[in-house]
């Protein structure tokens, strides 16, 4: 019987892949046995520690500096995949940003950063990628539970979630007829870097560990093996659908 988990001899793009979820996702996919490009902006510092622990555990995994806002940061992604990242069997959108204020202190400024990053620069690369995508290819855009609850000061973020899971489901009409999978990852609360943006996080971390069935908050490693299962022929039938992995905490008694 064939391993419908094992990834080898397929590629994988992961957006902000170098830090957090992403990381952790980048690294699981790599494991699996994929060909992986990992995409980052800023923090080279995180960037060279993930291809130095990649090395190490001798895994095929490159990292790239782009900034998919913008067509220059666009166009350096593209050509860093060429040739060995085409056909492109996976693409996981993790890349994120946002800002955490109430409603009377955001700007509209701020609301076209927080969409460009969470929203268009993943339909801009899928659109683009299109050409490159391998029969059978799996698409993951990263969510969160402000896309479906409202959060207090995460307005922009939960707003840009919720057209995001939006968006999924659109494009997994759109694209089921090429053989192309897109789905969503809606983790629960986890503890990375994002948090100390947030207000009184310690509070709302304790809150979710409340919550949880299982009294805890889940891990890197949890998701991560939830985004590998979509991104595998485990998960041939499965499109358009948003797989939480919170542990339980959504669960209200």
């Amino acid at each position: 019987m064939n391993d419908s988990f094992s990834l080898q001899g397929k590629t994988a793009l992961v957006t902000g892949g170098t830090r957090g979820i992403g990381r952790a996702i980048a690294l699981r996919l790599a494991r699996a046995g994929a060909h992986v490009l990992a995409n980052y902006v800023r923090d080279s510092a995180s960037a060279e520690s993930l291809r130095q622990e990649a090395a190490a555990e001798k895994l095929s995994l490159e990292v790239v500096r782009a900034d998919i806002t913008g067509e220059k940061g666009l166009e350096r992604l593209l050509a860093a995949m060429e040739p060995n990242y085409t056909p492109l069997s996976i693409f996981v959108h993790c890349a994120a940003t946002g800002v955490h204020r109430p409603v009377e202190e955001l700007t509209l400024r701020q609301y076209d950063w927080t969409f460009s990053l969470n929203v268009r620069a993943f339909f801009e690369l899928t659109h683009r990628l299109l050409p490159k995508f391998a029969p059978s290819a799996s698409i993951v855009a990263l969510s969160s539970e402000g896309a479906v609850h409202a959060v207090p000061q995460y307005t922009l973020v939960g707003a840009s979630k919720g057209a995001l899971e939006s968006l999924v489901r659109h494009l997994a009409v759109e694209l089921a007829p090429r053989g192309i999978r897109v789905n969503a990852l809606s983790p629960g609360s986890i503890v990375t870097d994002a948090w100390k943006a947030l207000p009184d996080a310690e509070r709302r971390l304790a809150e979710a560990a409340h919550h949880s069935p299982s009294g805890r908050l889940i891990t890197l490693a949890e998701v991560a093996s939830a985004a590998h299962f979509l991104c595998s022929d485990a998960a041939a039938g499965i499109a358009g659908h948003t797989l939480v992995v919170d542990g339980g905490s959504r669960i209200r008694c």
